[in-house]
């Protein structure tokens, strides 16, 4: 059923005269009298009773007339959503992060987002790098706060902020009190270790500042998220390298020192696949650019 014939027969059955109803939809009135009598043929029903002196609805044309406005309706809507998805202003996003991307810059980028684009819907999901790669190339997720250097083809990054490596102590560590340590202090000591499998770069991060501090620490365990690293240092099971930022999760049991002699970090990005492109994820990426711009620009 063509969408014009519905409204042909609305603004008819609002005029109840042929007349008025073509001056209305600035057509000639044979057109009109064509389209009433083509809807009616597909509908198999008389919609309206015309004569030389009047034209009436029928009872099925009265019944058939708030279902076709409610039709229009919900077309023109749908049109709207169209095209205000395509502007970047509706939609949803399916958005990865890592456990430590809570305590970084990914919150006030996606409460940011909120409040400037409330239509666009971002659905948040806890992942590994691993997995979150892996869903970004197989078009799973449409953006990701991961951590990680050099990423396949085609997927594109925005650098966050470098976050520093610390010590992490338990607080009755002989060391905990101290403001610096140096590394080769810890030579000795059993290490709590990030899982290689579930973030390469943070593993590989760490084990760079082992060799820079020119140590070859005993890694006895391995964990899956920076928060049960330091739980785990926190109930007197070893010692670790983390992020600084983790000390914003306020874990009892355990102390964040400077390391001495040396400036270690690890990285961050905002990623996506550069295939996978839509107007509402170039809206997220732009806040995201902007926000982090105002921030670097905050700490000059």
């Amino acid at each position: 059923m063509k969408i014009h014939l519905l409204r042909y027969f609305i603004v008819l059955a609002e005029e109840l005269h042929f007349g008025r109803a073509a001056a209305r939809l600035s057509i000639t009135q044979p057109p009109l009298s064509s389209a009433l009598k083509a809807l009616e043929e597909e509908l198999g029903v008389q919609l309206l009773e015309r004569n030389s002196k009047q034209v009436a609805l029928t009872a099925a044309g009265a019944a058939f007339l708030p279902e076709a406005r409610g039709v229009l309706e919900r077309v023109a809507s749908a049109a709207e959503t169209a095209r205000s998805v395509a502007a970047g202003m509706r939609g949803r996003l399916d958005v990865g992060f890592t456990g430590s991307m809570i305590y970084r810059d990914m919150p006030r980028i996606v409460a940011g987002f909120n409040t400037r684009h409330p239509g666009i819907e971002v659905n948040l999901r806890e992942m590994s790098t691993n997995e979150q790669v892996d869903a970004l190339l197989h078009r799973q997720l449409h953006a990701g706060f991961l951590n990680a250097g050099i990423l396949p083809t085609p997927l594109e990054t925005l650098p966050l902020p470098n976050d520093s490596l610390v010590c992490c102590l338990p607080l009755t560590h002989r060391l905990a009190s101290a403001r610096s340590v140096d590394l080769r202090q810890l030579a000795d000591e059993t290490f709590v270790m990030f899982s290689r499998d579930v973030a390469p770069a943070y593993h590989d991060n760490v084990t760079a500042v082992f060799s820079q501090a020119g140590i070859h620490p005993r890694t006895r365990h391995a964990a899956r998220q920076w928060l049960t690293v330091v739980a785990l240092v926190a109930a007197g099971m070893g010692v670790a390298v983390v992020p600084e930022t983790i000390g914003r999760a306020g874990i009892d049991g355990a102390r964040l020192v400077r390391i001495r002699g040396m400036k270690a970090s690890t990285t961050g990005v905002l990623a996506w696949n550069a295939q996978h492109r839509l107007a509402a994820l170039d809206s997220f990426v732009n806040e995201a650019a902007a926000r982090l711009r105002a921030r670097a620009y905050r700490a000059s």
